[in-house]
């Protein structure tokens, strides 16, 4: 509290109300309302996005040590809407400030050995987890489900090894990359849409190839929308090229390590949302799977 009175005296701020929201503090003065939050965004994605007359952001106050933003309303409009809006917002950030990089070939390389290693990594993280299962007289509800649907687990990884040797053959020559500046942090808790459509909290903002930002938005809403539709409205704006497609499906398809949580409900709940999430990308990224994820 200290440190915000020390802010709302810097910026000669009346007080009527302060309320804090998750990461957050809105400011009400009575006639204006603000935003401040800590953290810095960087100042080179900010000049970019100015020179590129991308102004889809909140009017910042203050930048430095922390953030003043000035305070938009948010309309009351349902969810499936709204993700169409914020894919329609990005599609035209990627479009205004897409430029190419030349790169050398070690590049590729090394995205092909990281993901490579992850695969490994994966499989023999789940091989050691099933054999520690199998050994138990009596396995704990989280273990039988996990086992009961360790299959479906090590399709996924073989899959995607496969997938990324396609994708390793297409650019092992290439020589140059589309890069944008991407959000870094998509998630509907971080899209406005009033009057105009705004992206907020950009401290994650960085230059890098599209697809990350469709990545970032697919793990935090992967089981609440069908994607399918979200990415037609994106590529109606901006095409993704052939090898961004196949990487961004390799990197939503990777399968995280399980780990056990506070409690056995919980952890059943994990296992499922981890079982739910394959077949949903399944279904999103191969027109031959099944329509509906069958976990055992």
């Amino acid at each position: 509290m200290a440190k915000i009175n020390e802010v709302l005296k810097k910026h000669n701020l009346p007080v009527k109300k302060i309320e804090k929201i998750k990461k957050v503090t809105i400011i009400d003065t009575g006639t204006v309302k603000y935003v401040y939050k800590d953290g810095k965004i960087d100042e080179k994605i900010l000049e970019y996005l100015k020179s590129r007359n991308f102004d889809y952001m909140p009017q910042l106050i203050e930048n430095g040590e922390y953030q003043i933003t000035k305070y938009i309303e948010c309309l009351d409009i349902p969810n499936e809407q709204k993700i169409i809006d914020l894919i329609k917002l990005t599609a035209l950030l990627h479009s205004k400030t897409t430029h190419y990089k030349e790169i050398d070939l070690d590049y590729y390389e090394g995205i092909y050995s990281d993901i490579d290693n992850n695969l490994n990594y994966s499989y023999t993280y789940y091989t050691d987890l099933i054999t520690i299962i199998e050994s138990k007289i009596y396995p704990s509800p989280s273990e039988q489900f996990l086992a009961r649907n360790i299959s479906k687990i090590y399709d996924v990884i073989t899959e995607n090894k496969k997938r990324l040797e396609n994708w390793h053959t297409l650019i092992k020559n290439k020589t140059r990359q589309r890069n944008t500046i991407i959000h870094g942090n998509l998630h509907l808790d971080h899209f406005i849409r009033n009057e105009n459509s705004y992206l907020i909290s950009w401290n994650k903002a960085k230059i890098a190839s599209p697809i990350f930002d469709l990545y970032k938005l697919y793990i935090n809403h992967a089981l609440d929308f069908d994607f399918k539709p979200i990415l037609k409205v994106y590529e109606s704006i901006y095409p993704l090229t052939e090898d961004e497609k196949k990487l961004l499906y390799i990197l939503i398809s990777m399968v995280e390590p399980i780990k056990r949580q506070e409690n056995e409900y919980e952890t059943c709940k994990y296992i499922s949302h981890v079982i739910d999430r394959i077949y949903k990308t399944e279904k999103l990224i191969s027109p031959e799977a099944p329509k509906e994820g069958k976990k055992q």
